[in-house]
């Protein structure tokens, strides 16, 4: 084990909690709009995690989904099977029913959707309803995707609608209904920790728990809080910002005698984008760039191929360190 791997998870503090109500309730004011973008700039530079309450995704749907994904994950491994990817669908990642391979160190199977509307998903037919709420649920979440953005084009400092032309193409957008097992005696890993690769990442989970984010070389639970949604910083905002805002470190920890379900929207950017330092935080401010620029396709399917096919050595690990300069 590492280092951090010793020290205790048990921590006093809390993630940070922003109040979104401002951004979707007229009565907001400025005021509140200006205090929790705030919000969101201090979280984004001490955390890369957050907490978002009043985000406008209904909180019945978000238990419907996952108690309904509960229950295809409980069916057959051949029902399941019927939804598994099938070659040559031109989606930017395989659509469908997968679970990590034996020698992976992750140890949980998922179901992997995308806009509805592009054509790339297959639903299984059981459980009734399934598919509906995935489909309700993925366009909640991209409108908060959508808002999550607009707040962070402020607090970034960038001029206005800069975030949104950079990344206005959805079609790279995904969401994925998973399940752990129980932990063993052995070993309760769920997923290694790491840093997601895209822009933001929203997260739901039932009462099981299990996620864990890193802060200051210890590991916070981020346990599931009734109403809340948990919003994480992937590398892209961390290469845009030169480093300022984090990419945060997280895993998620197995428990004993319980499957954890969870769901996790990926709001990406296109895979055509280059991502690399933005100017208002590199020539603008004196700054030399930390990273060099990469196309986000190319680094996606490099973060992908850690998980088919593990790498022997951690050195070989691709993450955004490989694009340090």
């Amino acid at each position: 084990m590492g280092k951090r791997e010793h020290m205790s998870s048990k921590n006093a503090d809390a993630l940070p909690v922003v109040d979104l109500a401002p951004f979707l309730v007229a009565a907001g004011g400025d005021g509140g709009v200006s205090r929790a973008t705030e919000a969101v700039r201090a979280a984004c530079w001490e955390y890369g995690f957050f907490r978002v309450v009043n985000h406008g995704v209904p909180p019945e749907l978000t238990a419907r989904v996952l108690e309904l994904s509960a229950v295809f994950f409980a069916l057959p491994d051949e029902e399941k099977a019927k939804v598994r990817p099938v070659e040559g669908s031109g989606a930017p990642l395989p659509a469908g029913y997968a679970r990590q391979p034996a020698h992976s160190a992750d140890k949980n199977e998922y179901l992997l959707v995308f806009d509805p509307q592009l054509g790339f998903n297959l639903y299984p037919d059981e459980p009734t309803g399934f598919r509906e709420a995935l489909d309700e649920c993925f366009g909640k979440l991209t409108q908060l995707g959508v808002l999550i953005q607009e707040i962070l084009n402020e607090s970034m400092g960038l001029p206005p609608g800069f975030l949104k032309e950079y990344n206005g193409d959805r079609s790279f957008d995904f969401m994925a209904s998973l399940r752990y097992s129980p932990a063993t005696a052995e070993e309760n890993n769920g997923i290694s920790e790491h840093e997601d690769s895209n822009c933001i990442t929203f997260v739901l989970q039932d009462g099981a728990g299990g996620l864990e984010v890193l802060k200051d070389g210890v590991w916070v639970p981020a346990d599931p809080v009734e109403g809340s949604i948990i919003v994480n910083l992937g590398d892209v905002i961390q290469v845009l910002t030169n480093g300022k805002m984090k990419s945060a470190t997280h895993r998620v920890v197995r428990k004993p005698a319980v499957h954890r379900h969870s769901l996790a929207f990926f709001f990406n950017v296109h895979g055509d984008r280059w991502v690399e330092p933005l100017p208002e935080y590199t020539e603008k401010i004196g700054e030399a760039p930390r990273y060099r620029r990469f196309l986000y396709s190319e680094y996606q399917q490099l973060r992908m191929r850690n998980k088919t096919h593990p790498p022997a050595r951690p050195e070989d690990v691709v993450n955004i360190t490989h694009y340090a300069i």
